[in-house]
């Protein structure tokens, strides 16, 4: 699939996904939303991809959320209508089968960094800046921003950073655990491809096990999490991926597996 606002490109079980506006700052307008859309439509029902690496062009901005000059010619309505779209989509990426790495090449600000939010791990230049700003505007994180930022660093870390519309150093992001790693701009999709690379040799369906596992379970009681964690392993327990696992083990060779 290529596009004008958001290019796939696959090599082997690898899909890079690259946002594709660098003159607007990768601004997430209705039209790569809806490219957006289209992109999911694929990936939900892949069953070659073993991980995704979703970045963007340019070298100054990964994302910087909305396009403020769109947003400026749309009503409450619209507004309202938007923000309803986008957390679909978001919440689609997330529960993608498929495990995801956000390389972060460029400033991720509002949406951009919800977006990257979304993904499973995320791996950052080291020359970046990322925050969720929109009180600056009179408006709120609407795309998941407070929830899933709360969730992942604590709700007193994720209060600074949303009432003072803190804009936080590629370092300052990954000591509050919201990017998994920072290299240099130049090693980012290398890292991403090592990544990428690990998850994709692994077991397919114990890594989409895993994934759901961890998302699913944070909702849950203690334990009614370690009874999911259990309803999680069984499709690996009966799966032919994990004899051919033991085997390869036994024989001192690596494992073929096939998703079976």
């Amino acid at each position: 699939m290529a596009s004008h606002n958001v290019i796939l490109k696959r090599e082997g079980p690898i899909v890079i996904v690259t946002l594709n506006r660098p003159d607007k700052m990768n601004a997430l307008n209705k039209e790569i939303l809806e490219e957006f859309k289209k992109l999911l439509d694929v990936l939900e029902t892949d069953r070659v991809a073993r991980a995704i690496i979703l970045t963007a062009s340019g070298e100054k901005a990964f994302c910087v959320g909305a396009d403020l000059k769109e947003r400026q010619g749309m009503n409450e309505k619209d507004v309202l209508v938007r923000l309803e779209m986008v957390r679909n989509l978001y919440l689609r990426w997330e529960r993608l089968s498929i495990p995801s790495i956000a390389a972060v090449n460029g400033v991720a600000l509002g949406g951009g960094l919800e977006l990257a939010l979304v993904c499973d791990l995320r791996i950052g230049a080291e020359n970046i800046t990322v925050g969720l700003p929109e009180t600056e505007l009179a408006i709120i994180p609407g795309n998941g921003g407070t929830q899933r930022l709360s969730r992942l660093i604590g709700m007193s870390r994720a209060m600074e950073m949303v009432l003072l519309a803190k804009k936080l150093t590629a370092v300052e992001a990954k000591d509050l655990g919201i990017l998994n790693r920072v290299v240099p701009a130049s090693q980012l999709m290398k890292e991403a491809m090592v990544w990428a690379q690990k998850m994709s040799e692994s077991g397919p369906i114990a890594i989409q096990q895993a994934k759901k596992a961890i998302l699913r379970g944070r909702e849950k009681s203690w334990e009614d999490a370690l009874q999911w964690e259990v309803e999680c392993y069984k499709p690996c327990l009966y799966s032919k991926d994990r004899l051919e696992g033991l085997r390869a083990f036994s024989e001192k060779r690596k494992p073929v597996y096939n998703g079976d």
